[in-house]
């Protein structure tokens, strides 16, 4: 696999990554505080909050999953510099 394919895939992660963040926030801001009223909420308001759930721990795994890519990558082209030198990346 290219170094280049490489970035470009972890770019596409780390836009979904930002994506769900945002979608988190907007969700937060739209939403009364669920976590302090969870014991007494209705359907709705479990619903909502276990998506708000949902998209947490989803934004989390891939959070962890873009950072070890990362260092994946740049370990790589490390090993691609000190090995070949900057000739073979042009």
């Amino acid at each position: 696999m290219s170094l280049i394919l490489g970035v470009i895939l972890w770019a596409a992660l780390a836009l979904v990554v930002v994506g769900l963040a945002i979608y988190r926030n907007i969700l937060g801001i739209h939403e009364p505080a669920l976590h302090v009223a969870r014991a007494s909420a209705g359907v709705k308001e479990a619903k909502e909050f276990s998506r708000e759930e949902t998209i947490e721990r989803w934004g989390q795994r891939l959070t962890v999953i873009v950072i070890a890519y990362g260092l994946v990558l740049a370990s790589a082209y490390l090993f691609i510099v000190s090995e070949h030198g900057l000739r073979l990346l042009r």
